[in-house]
Formats: C-alpha cells, sequence, structure tokens
C-alpha cells in the first residue's frame, strides 16, 4: 500500500471505521510518513482555527466583554497548542505501543500511530468550532466529538492492533485514563504559567 492509499484509508475511517480499521490491520505503515504526510496536517487545524477566531472575535470565556490579545500573544499561544498537539499524538502512540505487550496486540509503532491519527481525526475536524471561540459553542460541538473518537478508540484496538475485544477494552481504557491525567495536568499546568505571568494576563 503506497502513501496515498494511506492517506485514503485514513480518512475512510470517518465514514467506514470497520473497513479502514480491517483494511490498517494488514499493513505495517511507517510512522514518519504517516506524521508527515497526515497527521501533522490534522493537528494544524485546531491552532490556525484558534488564531483566526480569537483574532476576529476574542476569547468568550463567559464574561461580558470578549478577550482580545494582541497579534504577537495570538501567534504564541497558536504555537504552544500545536507543539501540545504534536506532543500529544506522540506520547500516546508510544505509550500505545508500550501497552501492546502487556494485552497481546501488535507493537508495530505505524498502526500505532495511525490509529491515534484516527481517533483524534474526528476533533480535529471539530475544531473547526474555534472560529468562534465561545466556551458554550466548543463545548457544544467538541463534547458529541469527543464521543466519536472514544468509541473509534475502543473499535480500532482489536481491530487495528490484533488482540482480542476484552483485552482491547481494557487497553483502550488505560489510554482514555492517560489522556484524562494528561488533560487535567495540562490544564493545571497552563493555569500556573498564566497566573505567573507567561502567556495572557487572566488578573487572578
Amino acid at each position: 500500500m503506497n502513501d496515498r492509499s494511506y492517506s485514503f484509508l485514513l480518512f475512510k475511517s470517518l465514514y467506514q471505521p470497520s473497513i479502514a480499521f480491517e483494511e490498517l490491520a494488514k499493513v505495517d505503515p511507517s510512522p514518519f510518513n504517516i506524521l508527515i504526510r497526515y497527521s501533522i496536517w490534522l493537528l494544524i487545524l485546531p491552532p490556525a482555527f484558534s488564531l483566526i477566531g480569537a483574532a476576529n472575535f476574542g476569547w468568550r470565556l463567559g464574561a461580558a466583554e470578549p478577550l482580545m490579545l494582541p497579534t504577537n500573544t495570538l501567534v504564541l499561544v497558536s504555537v504552544a497548542y500545536l507543539c501540545v498537539l504534536i506532543f500529544g499524538l506522540l506520547s500516546t502512540a508510544f505509550i500505545s505501543r508500550w501497552m501492546a505487550s502487556t494485552y497481546g496486540a501488535s507493537t508495530s509503532l505505524g498502526r500505532h500511530v495511525a490509529l491515534i491519527t484516527i481517533v483524534g481525526e474526528p476533533l480535529a475536524i471539530a475544531s473547526v468550532a474555534h472560529l468562534y471561540p465561545d466556551v458554550f459553542v466548543n463545548i457544544l460541538i467538541l463534547i458529541p466529538t469527543m464521543i466519536w473518537s472514544m468509541y473509534l478508540l475502543y473499535k480500532g484496538i482489536p481491530i487495528v492492533l490484533e488482540t482480542p475485544p476484552e483485552r482491547g477494552m481494557l487497553m483502550a481504557s488505560s489510554l482514555v485514563g492517560w489522556l484524562l491525567v494528561a488533560a487535567v495536568s495540562l490544564l493545571g499546568l497552563s493555569v500556573m504559567l498564566w497566573t505567573l505571568g507567561v502567556g495572557p494576563l487572566l488578573g487572578v
């Protein structure tokens, strides 16, 4: 399967996930090619949408007036956002591979990178909500999308990584636990840095 086929296969996961997972289980893709030709472009979407939305409408965090930030600050926040997303994808793929031997799953790094990319794909596309960075609007769109991503994770692990469904469920649950811990840690770190003056001044 060539690189274009990989890209088509990953897009196919949006509307025929079971077939896409079965086809992915038959190959051993290069993790570098998946990252460069597909993953990175998805990861760019949320920071780009966020930058455009915040520059035009400001961040609406529940206050009466939107939070408007200078362009250089918005660019800095967007770059940091992209770095966090890249780190999140790679770290989750490596942790998934590390867990694989425990659950009798495939240790192909390319499959793990492709699977985590597929799981994050709906969230990347739904980040179009960032074009209007209102908390309520984004929650309304991203929570159902997150449920769809979790479905893809639980559905994909047994098929792509060739492990029994009961082990796949346990492995998926372990990855969800890792993602929740990482998300809470990131929020805590962000608040700490912002209150110390690294980033926008929140007045707290």
